[in-house]
């Protein structure tokens, strides 16, 4: 029989980043805290393997690179704790590109002089579209990045709507958010002239879990444009492992406690309060000012919590809340550096993380066949060469490669080739190979070396996904369809916006809520500072105090 384990100011359940980050800003402020985690290590979707291939070679599970995290606000309060906790951030001045199926490549880089020689090369009048742009979006982006950085539903948004109205003018706000509404594909087409540059640009709305012809996705096309260009695509030195170790550290320095293998059960709840969790097994944990969950609302809004304990429109909210498209993983350690067969080979060997892809077209009809339930006949292809940032990920000499695929439904229903046998749908071993098959022939048109230099492949289904985070239901790694009804200030739900929820302390974070999906650890950060803030009334005896003091300065003695 276990006994309730008095004192933690905050429980945490589950160990991303977000939970990571919102327990060690607290624990910094001195709260008390506890972070549980059902599985054996933490970190979420941070997963550093050093076993999965071959001796020597490192591998991000899932989660690789860190632009959102670098440049969130999260790391600009933790960065010196965090260096201090050994977290370094390794950089490139050749973040991105994308390879064309003629062996034609697109790059973007962290200069504005050689964007818009590159946006020139494929079409005179680009380079200077790409400038306006990136200066158009600057002269606003206190805005636009406020929009992915505010809880909108609450007094900061009306703030953050405010400040907009005085920068705008009524027809200005008004035109700024239809704006923020415009398709990739619509705001691509009218930037640019060249396909190239559709097809550099297109294949990071994936990145944010819509498609090229969804609402937000040219506003959010623009948003991570600017932000390699800002930033890079920065990883920690020796994995992103060591974030959650530094992370960890802090909360552990503040005298917080983590526990893995803790699956949390129940949230306790009395008088319309959480009150705490149980964990399975029966021992429970109380929290006397706060219990955040960073699941999904149907986890937080079936299993963690009764249905009588909520109102009914919660409830019916979170039960209504879809699902995206699935991913997937294919891992390969090389003993060769890889070979690129493009005119660009040289530059292709020292960008970061490129994309394979036919261009803008080919991209929305694999989002298309995989949303009708069809395996995409020619994928995109996220290649990521972490050891073209961090060496010391291979042996030298030698290689990794880090393949994403976006593209995927959760329970196929057919091949868009006709190739590939789905069966009954479940992503069987046989499934997840013949279609690793696919991908891996199709890049090995691109590597010269690719099959002679694999050591060995490791491919993670949406099945196989799901089974290292609960949280990617069916392999959707967005944790949630990203469409406008569950975006922004509509994310997790219209009945559900933000982070509070209908019980007095408890809150939920993670993916599922805003900014969304990505390693940028908003929801923890807006959670934890919210809870930092002083209670009302002291708030305003001290702004008061303020002003009186003020004015005592201005008056004569």
């Amino acid at each position: 029989m276990f006994s309730a384990v008095a004192g933690f100011d905050a429980v945490f359940v589950g160990a991303g980043v977000n939970s990571l980050t919102g327990a060690a800003l607290l624990a910094r402020e001195g709260w008390s805290v506890c972070v549980l985690e059902r599985n054996e290590v933490l970190g979420g979707a941070i997963r550093t393997v050093d076993d999965l291939t071959a001796p020597g070679f490192t591998h991000e599970l899932m989660a690789s690179w860190h632009p959102l995290f670098a440049g969130s606000a999260a790391y600009a309060e933790l960065g010196d704790d965090l260096a201090r906790h050994g977290l370094e951030y390794l950089n490139t001045e050749l973040p991105t590109a994308t390879l064309f199926p003629d062996g034609g490549a697109a790059f973007l880089t962290t200069s504005l002089e050689d964007n818009v020689a590159e946006f020139e090369r494929h079409a005179a009048a680009d380079g200077a579209a790409w400038q306006r742009q990136f200066e158009q979006f600057m002269a606003s982006a206190e805005h636009s990045f406020g929009v992915l950085s505010a809880e909108l539903w609450s007094l900061q948004g009306l703030e953050l709507a405010r400040k907009a109205y005085g920068s705008f003018g009524r027809r200005g706000l008004l035109a700024f958010a239809g704006g923020a509404l415009v398709s990739a594909r619509d705001w691509l087409g009218a930037t640019f002239e060249s396909e190239r540059a559709h097809g550099l640009l297109a294949p990071w709305v994936l990145h944010t879990g819509l498609g090229p012809e969804a609402a937000v996705s040219g506003f959010m096309t623009q948003v991570i444009a600017c932000a390699i260009q800002l930033g890079g695509m920065p990883v920690p030195r020796g994995g992103g492992v060591r974030l959650v170790e530094a992370l960890a550290a802090i909360v552990r320095a503040g005298g917080g406690e983590l526990r893995t293998g803790a699956d949390v059960e129940r949230v306790l709840v009395a008088g319309g309060r959480a009150t705490g969790v149980r964990l399975a097994g029966g021992e429970t944990i109380s929290a006397s000012r706060a219990v955040v969950a960073s699941v999904t609302p149907q986890q937080l809004y079936g299993q963690l919590l009764r249905q009588d304990e909520v109102p009914a429109t919660a409830w019916g909210a979170a039960q209504a809340y879809r699902y995206g498209r699935a991913g997937m993983q294919i891992h390969l350690a090389l003993d060769e550096v890889p070979q690129w067969t493009s005119a660009d080979a040289e530059r292709l060997a020292r960008t970061a993380l490129l994309h394979v892809t036919p261009g803008l077209d080919g991209v929305s009809r694999a989002v298309n066949e995989a949303e009708r339930g069809l395996l995409p006949a020619e994928a995109t292809i996220v290649v990521g060469q972490p050891a073209t940032v961090d060496p010391g990920r291979a042996p030298a000499g030698k290689s990794v490669i880090w393949i994403q695929l976006q593209e995927l439904p959760r329970r196929p229903t057919g091949d868009a080739l006709a190739e590939i046998d789905v069966g009954d749908g479940t992503w069987r071993e046989t499934l997840r190979e013949a279609y690793a098959d696919r991908i891996v022939e199709r890049l090995g048109g691109q590597i010269a070396n690719l099959e002679r230099a694999t050591l060995k492949r490791v491919a993670l289904s949406p099945a196989d996904l799901e089974a290292l985070n609960c949280n990617l239901v069916g392999g959707d790694i967005y944790a949630g369809s990203c469409a406008l009804d569950q975006n922004l200030l509509w994310r997790p739900a219209g009945q559900l916006p933000g982070h509070a929820t209908p019980l007095d302390g408890l809150w939920q974070i993670g993916a599922s809520t805003h900014p969304g999906p990505g390693l940028g650890a908003g929801s923890g950060y807006l959670v934890a500072k919210h809870l930092l803030r002083p209670p009302l009334r002291r708030r305003v005896f001290e702004r008061g105090s303020e002003a009186a003091g003020k004015l005592r300065d201005r008056l004569p003695l």
